[in-house]
């Protein structure tokens, strides 16, 4: 068996590239240039960016274009009811309306929704009164530890608004895209299908 570690290996190797390069500049009498690389490119600053979020609207001053709708949520807006999970459109946590479809808010600009009527969970509930949605939720018990709730909750009420709520089988498809980690999914589907009863009653 070898008593090379991986540590070893990599120590070593990198000490013969070293000398290497250290025997090429002492051939060529000097060191070698590295080659010329551009700067990178500062990202363009919007200076006056309009946000239309729950019927109010938010003024993001010298927002950059390549800021996410949820980071833009969150930080600039201080709207984090919206969750961020993967960050990579994954897990639904951080789905919202736009114009009233639901979107994974991580993998759309804010500049590009300048305009458009934007829905958080922070804006579904009226007062004190929650939502068919948010109501059913709760009496359901369908979330554990909260995180992919909010997205799980906006993403139902499109669901039940564009009318895929015909049966289980149904809202199981048409939610699939929001996970869940704790596993509550039989609760959910039933929080879909009282509220969806609730709504059309």
């Amino acid at each position: 068996m070898s008593q090379h570690s991986r540590r070893d290996v990599l120590k070593t190797g990198g000490l013969a590239a070293a000398t290497v390069v250290v025997s090429l500049e002492k051939a060529c009498g000097r060191a070698v240039a590295a080659p010329d690389v551009p700067p990178l490119a500062h990202p363009r600053r919007v200076t006056d960016v309009t946000l239309s979020v729950n019927g109010s609207n938010h003024r993001l001053p010298a927002l950059e274009s390549r800021v996410t709708l949820l980071d833009a949520l969150r930080e600039q807006a201080g709207l984090t009811g919206t969750k961020k999970g993967c960050d990579r459109g994954e897990c639904g946590a951080c789905t919202v309306l736009i114009d009233g479809r639901r979107v994974k808010s991580c993998l759309t600009l804010a500049v590009m929704q300048e305009g458009r009527s934007i829905t958080t969970i922070e804006g579904l509930s009226q007062g004190d009164e929650l939502h068919p949605v948010q109501e059913a939720f709760v009496r359901r018990d369908a979330f554990q530890c909260g995180i992919c709730t909010p997205g799980q909750i906006m993403s139902a009420v499109a669901c039940i608004e564009e009318g895929h709520t015909g049966s289980d089988d149904e809202i199981r498809e048409w939610m699939s895209g929001n996970l869940c980690r704790c596993s509550c999914y039989p609760n959910i589907v039933d929080a879909v299908a009282d509220a969806a009863r609730a709504v059309h009653s």
